[in-house]
């Protein structure tokens, strides 16, 4: 399965790879998000180890069950042959009804088929009020490339 863009990178190519991530994150479908990954694809989030697409499936349903509406930014960094650094933001609201904005960092290493075999993930929450939010819902086309402010 080949799943485009694929390595080496260009800043074009990786662009394009970070949006079809951030995109396919805010759809919430954890079936869909793992179908990205090889099947053996290695994480690692704060301070949870993933391998594989049913443990990656398994995480994301976890993730989005307590994490609700969640929506999602992502920003590339760098990128070099197989390899994207990008950071993002996300927010979202728990069961309380407390809203959270995560900042974090990934490193994403990926297979000459474009999936992505690496994903190291670094993240800190900061409570936030419903009024302090500023994403909502998924990207529009209009706003796609355009960084995310960092407080």
């Amino acid at each position: 399965m080949t799943r485009p863009p694929v390595p080496p990178f260009t800043a074009e190519t990786a662009h394009a790879k970070v949006q079809a991530a951030e995109d396919a994150w805010n759809t919430r479908d954890p079936e869909r998000v793992a179908l990205a990954y090889t099947p053996d694809s290695t994480w690692r989030n704060r301070d949870e180890f993933v391998t594989g697409r049913a443990e990656i499936i398994a995480f994301l349903t976890r993730k989005w069950a307590k994490e609700l509406d969640y929506a999602l930014r992502k920003d590339l960094w760098a990128f070099t042959g197989d390899r994207i650094a990008v950071r993002f933001q996300y927010e979202c609201h728990d069961a309380d009804g407390r809203w959270w904005r995560s900042y974090g960092n990934e490193l994403w290493e990926f297979d000459a088929d474009g999936l992505m075999r690496r994903r190291e993930a670094s993240i800190n929450d900061l409570q936030i009020t419903a009024e302090e939010r500023r994403i909502f819902g998924p990207r529009q086309a209009s706003d796609q490339g355009m960084s995310m402010p960092l407080a």
